[in-house]
């Protein structure tokens, strides 16, 4: 290869699961943040390390039909987008290839089709973000945002484009905040979650703050409509600033006539649109009927289990939190659902009862680490059908072979549900029926 210092012109032939550039070099490959697949550009290579071989974009030498000016001025230094120079429906049609392509390398299977991918707006849609906060001394003055790419800094920003509005100016606004208190170089972290009825922001301290911090607080709520908590320890700290908070997060999923709440601190997943067309798809899919009893693995807040229950004679929802299993049944209760119930379980282990019962359908929404212990379960349970929502394609198909080459199942469909569009994340879903 050409001496590393020396800038040089390559063709873009790939991009990564995470959106960088792929350049072949002497047969080396060269990750290109920023470039596009078939684009000519001009490299600056860098130093190697932990085994990749990355380089600096100098010049885009012809650019790709697809590529588009990113409207957000942060773009390149923010780690919270990595697509927005990519045209939108690119960035569909490459997140469904990185699906196709886990299953393909991993699993060596093909579904008999692919669903429509579920889409929704492309900005403004994010209802949660955890954003860092920190004093910068050479600025004189605190910075909220997203961490920069590749580092462990915070953005300069002021304000992010894929926030759902009013909130999406709250970075310049915490940061004027913060930067007015005791605490400027002691809060770390601020949690952001939107609701249909209110908003909440978690503000993680490290040492008490004074009455004028607590007043200038109660102050910004007041006047931003946003409930103020803060956070002294670790998740079980979480407490409401002042006695009364405007009101309980919650959101609705209006097809089945629920309405589910949840704690500043609860996982809910970040797109509401795409996550209320993504529930009813699912449904949709395992075909349910009124005396179907149905397994709800993973089930968080009720998300799945709630709208099930309005289909389905009976659902248990298994999650491995005990504060969102309570919060799952008291949703059940103010829904009048007295056929869902809902229990905590560590779903890495193995022996579990309801694992050993037969169930008409099952539906797994795992973590990153995927669902393989219940999956080696399921000749033993035998649903009719299995619905599989993942945020990680290569774990959703190394149990997708497991289902189909030792539990007796066939990969009937599978695709896409854009729930965090200009990123890389992908959260696909796979439909699953017994030979």
């Amino acid at each position: 290869m050409a001496n590393s210092a020396e800038p040089l012109e390559t063709e873009v032939i790939d991009l990564t699961h995470d959106g960088q550039g792929v350049a072949d070099v002497d047969g080396r490959r060269i990750f290109v943040p920023g470039a596009l697949s078939g684009e000519i550009i001009k490299i600056l290579p860098r130093r190697r390390r932990r085994r990749l071989q990355e380089a600096e974009l100098l010049e885009i030498v012809a650019p790709a039909p697809a590529r588009v000016e990113p409207p957000c001025p942060y773009f390149g230094r923010c780690g919270g987008c990595a697509l927005q120079h990519l045209r939108y429906d690119a960035q569909v049609g490459f997140k469904e290839k990185v699906v196709q392509d886990a299953f393909l390398r991993i699993a060596g299977l093909t579904p008999a089709s692919w669903f429509q991918p579920i889409t929704g707006p492309e900005w403004h849609y994010r209802r949660r973000a955890r954003l860092g906060v920190r004093y910068v001394a050479g600025k004189h003055r605190v910075l909220v945002g997203f961490k920069e790419r590749a580092t462990r800094y915070v953005t300069d920003m002021l304000d992010c484009r894929v926030i759902e509005r009013p909130l999406d100016r709250l970075p310049g606004q915490l940061a004027e905040l913060i930067g007015r208190t005791s605490l400027k170089q002691r809060l770390p972290q601020a949690e952001l979650s939107i609701g249909e009825n209110a908003r909440a922001i978690v503000l993680r301290v490290l040492d008490e703050p004074s009455s004028a911090d607590l007043s200038l607080f109660e102050k910004f709520g007041l006047e931003h409509e946003i409930d103020v908590y803060l956070q002294r320890g670790g998740p079980g700290t979480v407490e409401p600033l002042g006695a009364s908070p405007v009101g309980r997060l919650s959101y609705r999923l209006p097809l089945f006539g629920v309405t589910l709440t949840f704690a500043p601190t609860d996982f809910v997943q970040v797109n509401s649109v795409i996550n209320a067309q993504l529930v009813a798809r699912v449904i949709e899919l395992l075909d349910v009927a009124d005396t179907d009893r149905v397994l709800d693995l993973y089930c968080g807040l009720g998300n799945f289990s709630l709208p099930l229950a309005t289909r389905a004679d009976s659902v248990l929802g298994v999650e491995g939190d005990a504060g969102l299993v309570a919060r799952a049944a008291r949703n059940a209760r103010d829904n009048d659902l007295g056929n869902a119930s809902f229990i905590a379980a560590d779903l890495a282990e193995p022996e579990w009862s309801f694992l050993r019962e037969a169930w008409d359908l099952v539906v797994l929404d795992p973590s990153r680490s995927g669902a393989l212990v219940p999956v080696s379960q399921m000749r033993r349970m035998r649903p009719r059908r299995i619905a599989y929502v993942s945020c990680h394609p290569a774990t959703l198909a190394r149990d997708a072979k497991e289902l189909v080459e030792s539990q007796g199942y066939r990969l009937i469909a599978a695709g896409i549900a854009d729930m965090f569009p200009h990123t890389h994340h992908v959260e696909a879903m796979a439909l699953f029926e017994r030979r």
